[in-house]
């Protein structure tokens, strides 16, 4: 079986969430083409894809180049608008602290992620930033959408590279 593993035709047709999350896998193909940590994102508003990225922290330089971040930067630009009010955020792994934070500035409605990240995770698993009460905003958050293949994705690229040290 390759990384994108098989489609389920049936569920790719009647759950927005699985549709969407095989756009942000792939997005993470992309990364891992390029040697970057394989995390895809997508953002979609009114059921259209407005904003998709792929991790380019190593090609740019840039702690901050997490696709989270890109694809927030291009949802705003797409709505002309930096309240990203309505969206959902899919992603294949759990956010950081740094791309919660951005979400819950940029008023992201719903996260919707693959596999979790129990070192830096920050919707739910290590953190919770996305649903922190104490915040001026809340996101709704679903995890574990593709999770495996997410997983695999994640573990194939980590495991080339631990060859290659």
């Amino acid at each position: 079986m390759d990384i994108m593993g098989q489609t389920d035709i049936a569920s790719f047709f009647t759950n927005p969430d699985d549709r969407f999350m095989e756009e942000a896998l792939k997005e993470a193909l992309k990364a891992h083409d390029l040697g970057e940590v394989p995390v895809g994102a997508v953002i979609v508003h009114e059921g259209r894809i407005i904003a998709r990225a792929h991790n380019q922290v190593e090609m740019l330089n840039d702690a901050t180049a997490h696709a989270e971040i890109i694809a927030l930067t291009q949802a705003s630009a797409a709505l002309e608008n930096w309240r990203l009010i309505d969206t959902t955020l899919y992603v294949t792994k759990e956010p950081c602290p740094m791309c919660a934070g951005a979400m819950v500035n940029a008023r992201v409605s719903r996260l919707v992620y693959g596999v979790a990240d129990t070192k830096y995770g920050a919707a739910g698993s290590v953190f919770d930033v996305a649903d922190n009460p104490c915040l001026n905003h809340r996101i709704a958050v679903v995890g574990g959408v593709k999770e495996d293949r997410s997983r695999e994705l994640l573990q194939s690229f980590f495991m080339k590279l631990r060859n290659k040290i």
